[in-house]
C-alpha cells in the first residue's frame, strides 16, 4: 500500500495560507499608505552613478 503524503500536503497548504495572508496584509498596507500620503510611495527617477 502506498504511503500518503499527508505531511507534504499539509505543509503546502500552510505555505499557501501564509502566502495569501501576506499578500492580503501588503494590499491593506498599500491601501492605507496610499490614502494617507500618495507622494510617499511614488517611484523616484533612478539616476545611474557614474
Amino acid at each position: 500500500m502506498a504511503k500518503s503524503h499527508y505531511q507534504f500536503k499539509k505543509r503546502q497548504k500552510e505555505l499557501e495560507k501564509k502566502k495569501k495572508k501576506e499578500e492580503k496584509r501588503q494590499r491593506k498596507q498599500e491601501k492605507k499608505s496610499g490614502e494617507t500620503n500618495d507622494t510617499e510611495n511614488a517611484p523616484e527617477p533612478s539616476t545611474p552613478d557614474g
